[in-house]
């Protein structure tokens, strides 16, 4: 079972979801608003969204019914989120390591997943924020949205409806680690292409050659293969 509640406002729906958490005993409680105000991305990052233009969802699913690692969980929520827009968009979609989705070479979706407990349960927080009708990013050059990458116009309530049912079915019943990490590397921006990167500050050419399972990524260099935690590298895009 589960269930979807909205805000017309809010600071941050990995925030207020909590709230809703109390009283339900659904497997999967959604919470999604079009006006966050308080937005926060991946290890620290600011997600700035435009009212009205852009959706704020939030998933809290019970950690007991995960079996696999943190990482692996991260991978495959970014490749439900990756699958669920590339039925949308009808274009190819990838993922940017380690959970940024990227339509035709723009980021059009983030996600940040905590780890909270909440009434003596132990809950994975998915926070998705998806660029849908904005049309303007200002000076974030790599960003874009729905709207942008594919010309249409999509309803948010419908958008946001369709993409809670899509997420909590997905989760019932999740795949092997391997076939995950297979998926996940399949889908991986820039895979096996010649990219720039920035490491401790400077700029060198690298080809990402995979992510593995302890969430790192691996990059053939010119001095040989280097793996990564997230931060301590930059794909330029």
């Amino acid at each position: 079972m589960s269930q979807l509640f909205y805000l017309k406002e809010c600071s941050s729906t990995n925030d207020e979801i909590s709230k809703f958490l109390l009283y339900q005993n659904s497997d999967f409680i959604g919470l999604h608003t079009f006006n966050q105000t308080k937005g926060r991305g991946q290890y620290g990052n600011v997600w700035t969204p435009t009212a009205g233009k852009n959706l704020a969802y939030t998933l809290a699913v019970k950690t007991q019914n995960i079996l696999c690692s943190d990482f692996i969980f991260n991978y495959y929520t970014a490749i439900i989120v990756r699958d669920f827009l590339a039925k949308l968009a009808d274009y190819d979609v990838k993922i940017k390591w380690p959970n940024d989705i990227i339509l035709k070479g723009k980021k059009i979706v983030g996600i940040l997943i905590e780890k909270k407990k909440i009434n003596q349960n132990k809950y994975f927080i998915i926070g998705t924020g998806i660029n849908i009708l904005q049309e303007k990013f200002d000076e974030i050059s790599n960003a874009g949205s729905l709207l942008t990458q594919t010309g249409h116009r999509f309803d948010l309530e419908e958008l946001a409806f369709t993409l809670h049912e899509y997420l909590a079915e997905k989760l019932k019943n999740i795949p092997s680690d391997q076939e995950i990490l297979e998926l996940f590397n399949l889908n991986l921006f820039r895979k096996d292409e010649i990219s720039v990167f920035e490491i401790e500050k400077e700029r060198q050419n690298g080809i990402i050659r995979k992510a593995d399972e302890k969430g790192e990524l691996w990059v053939e260099l010119e001095d040989g293969m280097h793996s990564f935690y997230h931060k301590e590298v930059k794909l330029l895009y």
